[in-house]
């Protein structure tokens, strides 16, 4: 069953309100200055004490707090220039329809002669500014270096400027196609999947398309890459909202993938002010650490990190119940770790012959 008409005219409406926000930024900037007024900007605190995890939206959000950026302030002044000098930059780009990068980003400012120490503290402005307008840096065409892919069967259509209206189907290529700035903004058009397999590595991802899992098992395979880049996380969310895709999340039997199941589904502490990167019905299938047991999988020590990570971990409120807490107890009980190539073990299609249709059908209950 092919499902279709999830087209939207989100680029131009989207565009249009982030001109909107960069308008009344400036207007307010104008106004005061017009006035014989210094200028300032007030938005919510990003400090440790003023992120609250939400029980109900079951991620970390910013609490009441906020910060003030006054130019009358001389220790202000600075991070005030630089976050008004950004809002102009970032507002050229969506009026003029082009990309940056966090790296551009940072050497584009010293041909205005705006001085960053280094790209450390420009992107912490870029992301004050996330906070100011509450949007994503993604929204308005800032989007990092590191990108991740998807296969399978599901036509898109482009909406960035010279390519509107061109249409793609993601299964024409056998590497899959980089989750970048045109595909994570692109319409969905139709799909015959039912699924989306977000794997941790890229030799799974591979594995997969070699297996046609795409087909078997009706599903969209995404590379998160690691941790996921946030343009993957927004894709995930848009599959998962837009054409209600159950998103099943495939890592390495360790806390470290444990916990890129997580920020999929929850969110991260550093993305506290965003709402738009989380899939709350995401279902982190494995590898588990039971699962070292279960299939006698070849596994290494963990290391005295790793077993810190696990701690810190099981006083995180995100994992505070069902599988998390339990298999953080696993990891510690049994103090190994093992990898989702382990199932090479028992013959290169193991992992998709036998382990991954016997996971699916434990997610129904999970």
């Amino acid at each position: 069953m092919v499902k279709k008409g999830y087209k939207k005219d989100r680029s131009s409406s989207s565009k249009k309100n982030i001109e909107e926000l960069f308008k009344d930024m400036g207007t307010k900037v104008y106004f005061e200055i017009d006035k014989g007024a210094f200028p300032e900007i007030t938005f919510p605190r990003r400090s440790i004490k003023n992120i609250i995890y939400d029980r109900d939206l079951k991620q970390y959000v910013l609490g009441l707090d906020s910060v003030k950026r006054s130019s009358q302030n001389i220790k202000h002044i600075r991070p005030f220039t630089q976050l008004i000098w950004l809002a102009f930059f970032v507002n050229k780009l969506v009026y003029q329809g082009k990309t940056s990068t966090l790296r551009d980003v940072f050497y584009s400012a010293q041909a205005y002669d705006m001085e960053f120490v280094d790209q450390g503290e420009s992107n912490e402005i870029i992301t004050d500014l996330e906070v100011v307008l509450s949007r994503a840096r993604e929204d308005f065409n800032v989007y990092p270096e590191e990108r991740s892919a998807i296969f399978g069967d599901i036509t898109i259509e482009y909406t960035v400027p010279g390519y509107e209206g061109k249409k793609l189907n993601l299964a024409s290529h056998p590497d899959g196609y980089l989750i970048g700035p045109s595909l994570s903004t692109a319409d969905f058009v139709d799909t015959s999947a039912e699924m989306v397999l977000a794997v941790e590595k890229g030799g799974l991802f591979t594995r997969f398309v070699e297996e046609n899992v795409h087909k078997r098992y009706k599903a969209l395979i995404i590379n998160t890459s690691g941790q996921p880049p946030r343009s993957t996380r927004y894709m995930l969310r848009r599959l998962n909202q837009e054409v209600n895709l159950p998103i099943y999340i495939l890592t390495d039997a360790d806390p470290y993938g444990e916990h890129i199941a997580m920020v999929i589904i929850s969110g991260s502490v550093n993305a506290a002010h965003l709402r738009e990167l989380t899939v709350p019905s995401g279902k982190w299938i494995g590898v588990w650490g039971s699962d070292i047991i279960k299939y006698k999988l070849p596994s290494d020590p963990l290391r005295e990190i790793d077993i810190k990570r696990v701690h810190e971990l099981k006083k995180d409120p995100r994992y505070s119940g069902g599988i998390w807490q339990k298999e953080l107890d696993v990891f510690l009980k049994i103090k190994r770790k093992s990898e989702l190539e382990a199932f090479a073990k028992y013959g290169l299609t193991a992992i998709t012959d036998r382990y991954l249709p016997e996971k699916l059908e434990i997610a129904k209950s999970l």
